[in-house]
């Protein structure tokens, strides 16, 4: 055991998150005074199979508090785990998983292990002296991740899709370039670019704030395509950006109708209709991944999808950061690759397996940081060399991404192309 990596406390609270909802934040420190802190909380759209979260429930934050599940880490996880060696990352986990004894977390809860378990990552990195992304891939964490950038949102523009939230959502995906804050400058520009163009295209939106388009203002998402091409091209560009669509699909199809409703315009669509749709996308306009295209549980459409085009085809509540789900898709070919949500799942260890998983079988993986994981989910994308990542073009994360290339000096490689599961 390195010396002073002993865990002697472990703390958890309730915290505001972006997400509008409560998040649990974790601190657990250790002998030689290190300090891990991690956030666990929910995203837009929930997969139905992701770990259960615990939420207090009642009026107070619409049911939503996580004050019992952070009272759970506090009397239960922490005494549980104190005194163990925060570079065991797999003993640790399993410690909480055999405390928990639920197949879906339900004891404890999904966000409180996550918290923690990602708490531990980071006190176990500082606990050793080096960078988070050396502490998870060691001397092979040299590579950064092609990023995105957010472009705008869904606000349910068509009427369906009433538990979709924002989704779908858009990113410039930045990959023609030669290192990573030559494509952190680029989604700079785009970004830019993209909101004046369109602000100039819909009346009455403010080039500030065009990531909501309001109800009856499109017929169609394709116009927003067009614009997204065309500032590609303006831009110069055109060969070094592509999209990206998270389309959180699952949460449009309605089961009684069979159909996809609000989708992309107000037309219901059948299966073979958005697959059709998704084909002519992708020979009309630079989409490089297509997120969650298909209802959640639909692992033959998604294989067809991914024999149909070729373009990344990655899955987030298909797979649910889950190894058991991810197997399932490379046996049937659904998909190319995953999203990597440690949450979803539950523990590091769980999630790194995972990942482990999909590299072997040829499948990409995409870090997230949309349940809390902060700027550092950019140490996960170099560490697990995952070659790309959604967002990591701007703020803090972009901040974090140019240290970790000016540390690496000269053994830095920007993932480029070939960081994308696309057919070139």
């Amino acid at each position: 055991m390195p010396k002073g990596a002993r865990i002697t406390s472990i703390v958890a609270r309730e915290v505001y998150s972006g997400r509008g909802h409560p998040g649990i934040e974790t601190t657990v420190t250790t002998e030689n005074g290190a300090v891990g802190t991690a956030i666990a909380t929910a995203g837009i759209s929930v997969g139905e199979f992701e770990v259960k979260f615990i939420y207090d429930g009642g009026d107070r934050f619409e049911g939503l508090g996580v004050r019992r599940a952070s009272e759970g880490i506090n009397t239960l996880v922490a005494p549980a785990l104190a005194g163990m060696d925060s570079t065991e990352q797999a003993v640790i986990d399993q410690a909480m998983l055999d405390l928990d004894g639920t197949p879906d977390r339900s004891r404890l809860g999904g966000n409180a292990i996550a918290s923690v378990s990602a708490a531990v990552l980071r006190a176990g990195a500082a606990a050793l002296g080096i960078p988070l992304y050396e502490h998870i891939g060691g001397v092979n964490a040299c590579e950064l991740p092609v990023p995105g950038v957010g472009l705008m949102n869904g606000a349910r523009r068509y009427g369906g899709g009433e538990r979709a939230g924002d989704k779908p959502s858009y990113e410039f995906m930045c990959y023609g370039f030669d290192t990573f804050a030559d494509a952190a400058y680029a989604a700079w520009v785009l970004e830019r670019t993209w909101r004046r163009t369109l602000a100039k295209r819909i009346k009455g939106l403010d080039p500030f704030n065009v990531r909501f388009i309001p109800a009856g203002v499109l017929k169609h998402d394709s116009e927003l395509w067009d614009v997204m091409g065309e500032v590609i091209e303006t831009c110069g560009y055109s060969g070094r950006v592509g999209i990206q669509v998270d389309v959180a699909a699952g949460e449009y199809y309605d089961n009684d109708k069979e159909r996809f409703v609000g989708l992309f315009s107000r037309e219901d669509k059948t299966l073979d209709e958005l697959i059709a749709l998704y084909k002519w996308m992708t020979e009309q306009y630079p989409f490089v991944i297509f997120e969650d295209p298909l209802d959640e549980d639909d692992f033959e459409g998604h294989a067809r999808l991914t024999r149909e085009v070729n373009i990344e085809i990655c899955g987030d509540d298909l797979f649910t950061t889950n190894a058991v789900r991810v197997q399932k898709g490379i046996e049937m070919g659904a998909a190319n690759a995953v999203l990597l949500k440690v949450n979803q799942v539950g523990t590091i260890t769980e999630a790194f397996e995972m990942t482990r998983l999909a590299h072997r079988n040829g499948y990409g993986v995409m870090p997230c940081g949309s349940r809390g994981e902060g700027p550092e989910i950019v140490d996960y994308a170099v560490g697990l060399i995952t070659g790309h990542m959604r967002g990591g073009a701007g703020g803090e994360a972009a901040n974090r991404l140019l240290r970790i290339e000016q540390e690496l000096g000269a053994r830095a490689h920007f993932a480029g192309k070939a960081g994308l599961k696309v057919k070139w």
